[in-house]
């Protein structure tokens, strides 16, 4: 069994966190993920279809920090239920190695390979 340092991926999982909501803010959206503020459009026809190519994008990036968020949220509750380190695939220990890399991981390096 692989000994994983709880409190120090406990620590590296809010710092990530809180990092990651802060980016959220940068771009007009609160912790949930919706965002908070209008986009204005401007008068021309043609600034509207900037403006609306750019909140797309900008949903794009929001929707992909909150799922990391999400992530976060459910590695800090696998420490605290006492699964952390534990593959939700196959019930082998993920690895330290793994975990140092990617505090969120779910799946072992096996189980996350593709299949062939």
């Amino acid at each position: 069994m692989t000994t994983v340092d709880r409190a120090k991926a406990e620590a590296t999982l809010h710092a990530e966190r809180a990092r990651l909501v802060h980016q959220l803010g940068e771009l007009g959206a609160d912790e949930s993920g919706e965002l908070t503020g209008e986009v204005d459009f401007g008068d021309a026809f043609a600034d509207a279809g900037s403006a609306t190519a750019e909140r797309t994008e900008t949903l794009g990036i929001v929707d992909a920090l909150k799922r990391q968020v999400d992530d976060i949220d459910a590695a800090l509750a696998r420490i605290e239920d006492g699964t952390y380190g534990v593959c939700s695939m196959c019930g082998d220990d993920i690895g330290a190695a793994r975990l140092e890399f990617r505090p969120m991981s779910l799946l072992c390096v096996d189980c996350k390979r593709p299949m062939p």
